[in-house]
């Protein structure tokens, strides 16, 4: 690739998803838009970014988009915040909410697995409040990773990776040689597309927003406005998980950690959105 055409990608990516996109790594970039480009029927990268910059192809370009904004994704990924969510949280919100649906939320989630996660853990829930209900919601830009995670069909190494062995036999039948989530558990997630950069007003209240191991590559601004658009969705007892590593404090007031609790956020009640 020449220095134009990753320049050309990043900018693309950074306009569109507030993706940060390294020039220095070339390998990351061809690694995945190769595929892409081999798909569109272009004999290589060069000839893909020619095409975007001749005709600017909304559908190319998103397509350029979404291979760039591919993340990783496993189940139970870094189990702490599932076991605070099961432990914790979900009891002490059931109690809060009582007939009200307890609404959660798996932003950029991928293929899926984090918010097939939370599901299998609302199923299994003991001790909650009769009538207790759990609404899960899963998200991504990427038009096919969320083709998979409907699907809910999962290789070998996917399902070894994370998930416990009693649940793979509880909630997953085998299909030849994949393995795909029982109808009951598929059924208990609804799936969207949603960019995090757009309006996510329309997206309504949550008590919980998993966004974790997102914000980490995305450019400053956009994380602020990101964190930004979260906190106008959670209640004043919401609470927000970033991956373990993330932090909301330094890029914006909006939300305060919880002590002891990395990656575990709560409103800020002095936070002002400016208008």
């Amino acid at each position: 690739m020449s220095p134009q055409d990753v320049e050309l990608f990043a900018a693309l990516a950074r306009a569109r998803a507030g993706l940060k996109v390294d020039p220095a790594k070339t390998y990351l970039i061809e690694s995945r838009l190769a595929p892409l480009a081999r798909r569109e029927g272009y004999p290589g990268i060069a000839e893909m970014a020619a095409a975007l910059r001749s005709q600017r192809e909304e559908k190319l370009i998103w397509a350029v988009v979404e291979a760039l904004a591919k993340g990783e994704s496993a189940f139970f990924r870094d189990r702490a915040p599932f076991d605070t969510f099961r432990k914790e949280l979900l009891p002490t919100l059931a109690r809060l909410r009582g007939a009200e649906p307890i609404r959660v939320w798996s932003c950029a989630c991928s293929t899926g697995q984090e918010a097939y996660s939370l599901a299998m853990i609302a199923e299994a829930a003991e001790g909650l409040p009769a009538g207790a209900r759990v609404e899960i919601y899963g998200s991504d830009i990427s038009e096919r990773a969320l083709e998979k995670a409907q699907a809910g069909l999962y290789t070998q190494f996917e399902v070894q990776r994370g998930l416990p062995i009693r649940q793979l036999l509880t909630h997953f039948e085998k299909v030849e040689d994949n393995w795909r989530l029982t109808p009951r558990i598929r059924q208990r997630v609804r799936w969207r597309r949603v960019n995090l950069i757009s309006d996510l007003a329309v997206m309504g209240r949550f008590d919980v927003i998993f966004c974790r191991n997102v914000l980490s590559g995305m450019d400053l601004p956009y994380r602020r406005r990101v964190l930004e658009s979260l906190v106008a969705l959670l209640p004043a007892d919401g609470l927000l998980i970033l991956g373990a590593k993330e932090t909301a404090e330094t890029v914006t007031e909006a939300f305060r950690p919880v002590t002891g609790r990395p990656g575990l956020y709560v409103r800020n009640p002095a936070f002002r959105a400016a208008a």
